[in-house]
């Protein structure tokens, strides 16, 4: 609470105060009722002390305060305030007494917005790098002979302007396509993401950088969003991002294939100096001269050693011809010796051929001859052969059994047909089968008689 007696008509007792005093009371009440709190306004009057502290003004629409940041608490401040950035910062109220003027006392600065948008940048950055967007195996190669350049920016933009002067100076060789887009407001993000697949479709560049000068980080949120992130991963030209300041990171920067801290030196990363191509190519001239006359030297000493072995196309024919001679004349010696032998052999082939033909007439006769022969053998073998089967017959019939029986003989059985050879082996009433020349008859012994 403010002493209201300080204001009161003074009395003869009462103190009066002094001006700094006064300020000196009133900055007390300042700093004891207003404690540390974040207030958001835009930076305006900036200035930056040699003592390292900064002054500036902090205004809305409506109204302005007076600042003042000292060295101890700007040095942790990640970013160089200019005119018209909007932040938040965390001060204390206060009253510079010598001046009476009222003013904030800041201890600490972030952008405007930085708490929130900061939340969200790095969640989406671990959410993409944990899908690997951010991997380094997953980084395309620039190349380092470009022959064309695209470009996607704002047309307006300052940085297109250092970019193409960059390109100028440093590789006026190569061709440029500007795919124009707005980097900065609604949608940006998701025009800038088409302009990249626009220049990705045309598949004519062989490098691609999207850049754009500094700013807050509202101003380069649009670099930020997912939509532009995954269609430059998903690009299959190489991707330069050259996006802000040295010190401003975007989401744009991890997933390219190459993060430049400005938009100059992303041109200077797409293509090599005119000058440093103009000694490369030097150089290789260089050595391909030194290459060439190595081999020049090479090939020279070739030739000399071929040309010492190589001879005239007439001494060779000639050559030839006589070998051709020296052949002939082997080849009819040669014929001429073995004409002899082969007659001889031939004669002696002959001789044996006609020893070795057989005499047919001579032949014919002697098979006749064998043949009567052998019809004479076999008419001799044959007779005696018959008068032998013919005294075998008369043995055969002498010792028939049935002349036996013709002369009165006969053959006694039993009834089971064996023969009777004496009465002792006979009984009484005993069936017998008697057979004789002409006839078999049944008899019955009535008596038998025992030899006395």
């Amino acid at each position: 609470m403010i002493n209201s007696s300080l204001f009161e008509t003074p009395t003869k007792t009462e103190r009066i105060l002094s001006v700094s005093a006064l300020n000196q009371a009133v900055a007390r009440v300042l700093e004891q009722n207003f404690p540390l709190c974040w207030i958001s306004g835009e930076i305006s009057n900036f200035t930056r002390a040699s003592s390292g502290h900064w002054y500036f003004t902090l205004k809305d629409q409506d109204a302005q305060v007076r600042a003042v940041m000292f060295r101890g608490r700007a040095q942790y401040v990640s970013f160089m305030p200019r005119e018209g950035d909007k932040v938040e910062v965390r001060a204390v109220v206060s009253l510079y007494s010598p001046r009476g003027d009222f003013q904030i006392n800041v201890e600490s600065m972030r952008r405007a917005g930085l708490g929130r948008l900061y939340e969200d940048f790095l969640r989406l950055k671990a959410s993409l790098e944990a899908e690997g967007l951010f991997a380094t195996e997953n980084k395309k190669m620039i190349p380092r002979f470009a022959k064309c350049i695209g470009v996607v920016t704002s047309s307006n933009a300052a940085a297109l302007r250092d970019v193409l002067t960059a390109l100028k100076r440093r590789a006026p060789y190569a061709e440029i396509i500007i795919y124009p887009t707005p980097v900065q407001g609604d949608g940006a993000g998701a025009k800038i993401a088409q302009a990249v697949a626009t220049a990705n479709a045309d598949a004519r560049c062989d490098v691609l950088i999207v850049c754009r000068g500094g700013g807050s980080i509202e101003d380069l949120w649009a670099f930020n969003e997912e939509v532009l992130a995954r269609t430059i991963a998903h690009c299959e030209i190489p991707v330069i991002s050259g996006v802000g300041h040295e010190t401003d990171f975007t989401i744009c920067d991890f997933v390219a294939d190459l993060r430049a801290p400005t938009p100059t030196a992303a041109a200077e990363l797409a293509c090599g100096a005119l000058d440093e191509w103009v000694s490369h190519i030097a150089q290789l001239q260089r050595r391909l001269q030194t290459q060439m006359h190595r081999t020049l030297h090479l090939q020279m000493q070739q030739l000399d050693w071929s040309s010492r072995r190589l001879t005239s196309p007439l001494a060779g024919l000639q050559s030839k011809r006589q070998q051709l001679d020296i052949l002939n004349r082997r080849l009819k010696a040669a014929l001429q010796s073995q004409v002899p032998n082969w007659r001889a052999k031939l004669k002696h082939l002959e001789q044996n051929l006609r020893l070795a033909k057989p005499q047919v007439s001579l032949l014919q006769l002697h098979l006749k001859a064998e043949a009567t022969r052998i019809n004479r053998s076999m008419q001799g073998l044959l007779e005696r052969q018959h008068m032998r089967v013919g005294q075998q017959k008369e043995h055969l019939e002498l010792l028939n059994p049935q002349r036996t029986l013709e002369r009165g003989y006969v053959i006694l059985s039993d009834a089971e047909g064996q023969l009777v050879r004496r009465g002792a082996d006979l009984s009484q009433k005993q069936k017998l089968t008697l057979r004789t020349a002409v006839d078999i008859t049944e008899i019955e012994v009535q008596t038998v008689q025992t030899p006395k």
